[in-house]
């Protein structure tokens, strides 16, 4: 287990540094986070006007082994809350598979992960969080009490309504390695089948399954991936170097990987979407430095082709059609999850897609309503497709959200949208959000989240 050592955090200066800098934002100007990275795909406004301050808010406060919780600033990444908590034999419920996705945005932004299907999303950890609000004030929100409306209505609110400080999120136990085993299918509603046994039962032929994710490389393949911790002694896979973890499903019924490179694996070629930059190429991989084999850094580079588009007129002197970015998440319920992925095979044709199984919890979050209790498929695909003669960029995407509505599902709001604000308050609880942005943001200094989602584009 990788335990790297980190400073102690001083919250109470982080929180002092943040209230100064919402105060020397001017009264005529949006609030933003000073923020320079990102794992979102929507364009970020530029403005000259001074951010909040939110470099000393990127810790882990304290771990309470005995409780299994951990107190967390907004801004720490999942990377530096796994280095703190694996040396007490503890993780999160839900550790999203990016290694720089952060507590408060994968709180406020939604996030999933293979345990999912166990603990819903990772909002759901959350005991209870305090919340800078866009009327320049600090609040702690629970599940109960004077604040409870803020507690619920956060989850993807998207830094709408204020930003999280601080969250205390709870813990679970995790062995040293991850065992799996790799079962492919060849039918689609024979693996909905197999991921609603796991769901109601927490096992597969006899096993435990402590985490389950898919992977879909087309109608007719697909891998369901059954994970049981464990501290059995064994040889480890390592992915990490010229090894690629999603090719290894098809070439292995069984595989064991140290607990921290589990919960990793996926980061190293950001999932399979390295495959542009050409990092799986052999020859190349051996050259690129494992240090820069991130899901972070190939995002960076993704973004400044999306600013410069030095590919787009490439492949315009090549006379290649222009492309539309396809990047997008959605959750269908298990029993609409099939017809989604045929529909999806004929119309859109990208692949591999990856798929998380999701138990909602008992209780409704206004601004993502799922069924409480209920069982989803996350599908996740990253990508392009070439734009046809006559269509318009963003056609595809709009089918896509079309498509996830007919279906009674959900799609998150990292990457592009299309709604119109009618359906989309319809979707995302629009009522709801208006009440608890008025009392907690009355002078609109945070933008609002149909217009940071929709409009900015």
């Amino acid at each position: 287990m990788s335990g790297a050592a980190h400073s102690p955090v001083d919250h109470d200066s982080a929180v002092a540094a943040l209230r100064a800098s919402y105060v020397a934002v001017p009264a005529d100007s949006p609030v933003r986070l000073a923020k320079r990275t990102s794992n979102l795909f929507r364009p970020r406004q530029r403005t000259g006007a001074p951010g909040l301050d939110v470099g000393g808010l990127t810790g882990v406060v304290s771990v309470d082994p005995a409780a299994r919780t951990a107190d967390v600033q907004g801004m720490c990444t999942y990377e530096t809350l796994v280095d703190t908590t694996l040396p007490h034999g503890l993780m999160p419920l839900v550790v999203p598979q990016l290694r720089t996705i952060t507590l408060g945005g994968a709180v406020t932004g939604l996030g999933i992960e293979s345990t999912s299907f166990r603990h819903g999303m990772p909002h759901e950890s959350v005991r209870e969080l305090d919340v800078f609000t866009g009327a320049g004030e600090l609040v702690t929100a629970r599940p109960d009490g004077e604040h409870a409306d803020l507690f619920a209505a956060f989850p993807n609110s998207q830094g709408s309504l204020g930003y999280a400080t601080r969250l205390r999120i709870d813990l679970q136990p995790v062995a040293s390695r991850v065992a799996l085993r790799n079962v492919r299918f060849d039918d689609l509603d024979a693996l909905m089948a197999a991921i609603d046994e796991v769901i109601a039962t927490g096992e597969r032929a006899g096993r435990r399954v402590d985490a389950m994710d898919a992977v879909m490389f087309a109608a007719d393949e697909s891998y369901l991936v059954l994970a049981q911790f464990t501290d059995e002694p064994g040889a480890t896979s390592d992915y990490t170097g010229q090894r690629i973890y999603y090719r290894s499903l098809r070439s292995r019924e069984t595989d064991l990987l140290s607990a921290y490179d589990y919960l990793w694996r996926w980061d190293t070629d950001w999932f399979w979407c390295s495959r542009p930059f050409g990092v799986q190429n052999p020859a190349v991989r051996r050259l690129w430095p494992a240090r820069y084999r991130r899901s972070d850094v190939y995002h960076r580079i993704y973004m400044l082709e999306q600013r410069y588009r030095i590919a787009g007129r490439l492949d315009r002197r090549r006379g290649r059609p222009p492309s539309e970015r396809v990047v997008q998440d959605v959750e269908l319920p298990t029993a609409r999850t099939a017809e989604f992925l045929r529909w999806f095979a004929g119309h859109v044709r990208m692949s591999p897609v990856w798929l998380c199984p999701l138990r909602a919890g008992t209780r409704t979050w206004p601004l993502y309503p799922l069924t409480p209790g209920a069982s989803y498929v996350n599908a996740g695909f990253w990508g392009a497709v070439d734009i046809a003669p006559g269509a318009r960029d963003g056609d595809v995407n709009r089918a896509i959200e079309a498509k996830v509505t007919e279906l009674t599902g959900h799609k998150t709001l990292y990457s592009d949208a299309y709604y119109d604000r009618e359906t989309f308050d319809r979707l995302y609880g629009g009522e709801s959000y208006r009440v608890v942005k008025k009392r907690y943001d009355p002078d609109h200094r945070l933008t609002g989240l149909y217009e940071k989602v929709v409009q900015r584009r």
